[in-house]
């Protein structure tokens, strides 16, 4: 098999790596708007640089991996669709709901295949969860707490681009709380906050977010997010049912201390970075790829998956704009896929 990988940014990086080593990926065609910067990864992988998108098509490839910015997504997706290609692109789709389903429209006129890189479905934590909710441990859920928290801020430059909190980063909350309850939010009611570096406000931004989601069986859900959780990288859910009570993420190394005189101390080496955090569960989702395009699965996250994640965060973007809550209704792109 031989995938062709565009973008060999950060997750580029990780992604080549990890196909680079498959045992039934016989060969990797890699490209980055910085050429050298595909060329040096091509050089260390032993894996071979294309100068450009088109030749990555025109030199045949069995599938393709997307990694660039945001805004190149959706048209990339639909080049693959068009070339029958199967493809895994890193969320989201496109920044807006046009180009979303513009994109999931080209897949499926072309019959192809479109896995979408919410990593924390393969991560161990979230696995567990679901399966404790969908086998009745905690008895009827009432309550999510979630929680997504970067050690720092990103590039200012990359703000802008990035579409902002709610689509850029709780939308990994917004996918993953539909997974693990395999409910549909119905109503949103969102805030942020720009109080922090200037650059937030520049780029249109908040640096902290929050949101209070209600479920279709009448959980609610809290979530929330910020650029400025000095500790260190928290990613956590917890889940409250009338029987039970579990949370993901807790471990020596969530940056998290007690004031409790028996509590738990502060951690040692607390989680600085997703890469870091999540990367058993970023090798796991790409060798579900890997068994998607030889036909051995079915897709786990689909672009109409995708699709729910980005009506919740669009939902929760216009809650906070104009300070009121939101129906999901309201947000193009009804009639999610029923789970498994």
């Amino acid at each position: 098999m031989r995938i062709g990988v565009i973008g060999t940014g950060r997750i580029g990086t990780i992604h080549a790596n990890t196909l680079s080593r498959h045992r039934e990926v016989g060969s990797l065609i890699l490209t980055d708007a910085d050429t050298a910067r595909a060329q040096e990864l091509a050089h260390r992988l032993g894996e071979t640089a294309a100068p450009g998108v088109e030749e990555i098509f025109r030199w045949g490839v069995d599938a393709v991996v997307i990694t660039t910015a945001t805004s190149a997504h959706a048209e990339l997706i639909g080049r693959a669709a068009r070339s029958g290609l199967p493809v895994f692109c890193e969320k989201p789709i496109a920044l807006d709901l046009p180009g979303s389903l513009t994109a999931i429209a080209e897949v499926e006129a072309a019959g192809t295949v479109l896995q979408m890189g919410f990593q924390r479905r393969f991560d161990a934590g979230y696995t567990g969860a679901r399966e404790a909710v969908r086998s009745g441990r905690l008895g009827r859920l009432h309550t999510v707490r979630a929680l997504t928290s970067d050690q720092a801020p990103p590039d200012a430059a990359w703000l802008p681009l990035s579409g902002g909190l709610y689509r850029d980063t709780l939308i990994h909350d917004f996918d993953v709380l539909r997974w693990v309850t395999g409910r549909e939010v119905t109503d949103v009611y969102a805030a942020g906050s720009d109080a922090g570096p200037r650059m937030f406000r520049e780029a249109g931004d908040v640096d902290t977010a929050a949101a209070l989601l209600t479920l279709d069986d009448g959980t609610l859900a809290t979530l929330t997010a910020t650029r400025m959780n000095g500790a260190g990288y928290d990613v956590r859910m917890e889940l409250a049912g009338e029987r039970d009570q579990i949370v993901v993420g807790l471990d020596d190394r969530t940056p998290i201390a007690s004031t409790e005189p028996t509590g738990p101390p502060a951690a040692d080496k607390p989680w600085t970075g997703f890469l870091e955090r999540f990367g058993p569960a970023y090798e796991a989702e790409l060798n579900a790829f890997v068994e998607v395009v030889r036909g051995e699965r079915a897709n786990p996250c689909d672009g109409r998956e995708a699709l729910q994640a980005l009506r919740i965060a669009e939902a929760s973007e216009l809650s906070r704009r104009e300070r009121r809550p939101v129906h999901l209704a309201e947000i193009a792109g009804g009639s999610p896929p029923p789970f498994a």
